[in-house]
């Protein structure tokens, strides 16, 4: 029988993709603050046009797949690290496919979302 994996069927690619999107994270934040810090006393006009220049909806949509991605892989190493028989009993299993489910749900639901903000304007 065949375990189900990870984001991509690989320990070792979600390992390095879990990597690239932290640091795809990191860069986006440093650009935020960085713009934040450069401009303090902004407003809503000026922050939605800096949030909507082509640039920052890219590196936006980047963030948002990478946040998808890095939430996915950890959640899942956590439920089948953590949600197992030997420390839940035998209701771990149906407790896993409920808190995978969720975790699918929640990160497709974010990501359109994130989508639509970004790409409806």
């Amino acid at each position: 029988m065949k375990s189900a994996t990870g984001l991509t069927g690989s320990g070792t690619r979600d390992w390095f993709l879990q990597r690239v999107s932290a640091v795809i994270l990191a860069v986006y934040t440093v650009v935020v603050f960085g713009w934040i810090l450069l401009n303090g006393g902004f407003n809503y006009e000026q922050w939605f046009g800096f949030m909507m220049t082509l640039p920052m909806k890219v590196l936006s949509l980047l963030a948002v797949l990478s946040l998808v991605a890095h939430a996915w892989i950890g959640m899942w190493q956590v439920f089948t690290d953590y949600v197992t028989t030997r420390q839940m009993g035998p209701s771990a299993s149906g407790l896993r496919l409920v808190l995978t489910s969720a975790v699918i749900i929640a990160v497709f639901a974010y990501a359109i979302w994130a989508i639509q903000i970004f790409w409806a304007n």
